[in-house]
């Protein structure tokens, strides 16, 4: 059993390039990012570490993997003023450059920290999330495999909105912030369609 403990951000943009970043505090692997990223054409690229990016490529699905340092920070949120609680996520991958602005906690983000921390992060409550997940967050699972014979489970513990988004690709933009539509598919389930910040332990098996 392998446990990552972070956040999973996933943003759309107006480009039609669909980017899911995960920022681990602690995993077996020591902390990290990678990234990953499906554009309009459904092509789905993996960025990570190279100390990872095998064990990452074989739980998912993609059809290429560039190895290299992923750095994914979180900003100083301003000290005063309307835009106190807003943040920023800043991630640079290869020719990758992505900067999230993080607004307020979401409705579900408020429900989920009802959830007594143990509970939520535990696999076997995944077995009451997932079918919920599934009705009321298009596109969302929280249990299943991508294969491989891994079983992936995500304890999710808050979520905040993202309100804007500024990302570059070998310097070209790629537009403002959008849905993430469609659904990725990396995995058995994709993040939410509306553009977040999800705090999250993820665990894996097999």
């Amino acid at each position: 059993m392998r446990r990552f403990d972070g956040a999973i951000l996933g943003v759309g943009t107006t480009s039609g390039t669909r980017l899911v970043v995960g920022r681990w505090a602690r995993s077996p692997f020591g902390a990290f990012a990678d990234v990953m990223v499906e554009d309009v054409a459904g092509r789905r690229l993996l960025m990570a570490p190279a100390h990872v990016a095998g064990f990452v490529a074989t739980t998912y699905g993609f059809d290429d993997v560039w190895e290299g340092p992923v750095v994914a920070r979180r900003e100083a949120a301003p000290a005063e003023g309307a835009a106190a609680a807003s943040r920023a996520i800043t991630v640079v991958a290869g020719p990758l450059r992505l900067r999230a602005v993080v607004g307020p906690r979401t409705a579900l983000g408020r429900l989920l920290r009802t959830v007594p921390r143990p509970l939520a992060t535990s696999s076997s409550f995944t077995l009451v999330t997932d079918p919920v997940a599934r009705l009321l967050v298009g596109g969302v699972r929280t249990r299943g495999s991508a294969g491989g014979g891994r079983l992936e489970t995500y304890g999710a513990t808050d979520v905040h909105a993202v309100v804007a988004v500024e990302a570059t690709w070998d310097g070209a933009d790629l537009g403002s912030l959008a849905d993430v539509d469609p659904p990725v598919r990396f995995g058995f389930g994709s993040t939410p369609r509306r553009p977040s910040l999800t705090t999250v332990t993820t665990t894996v098996r097999g």
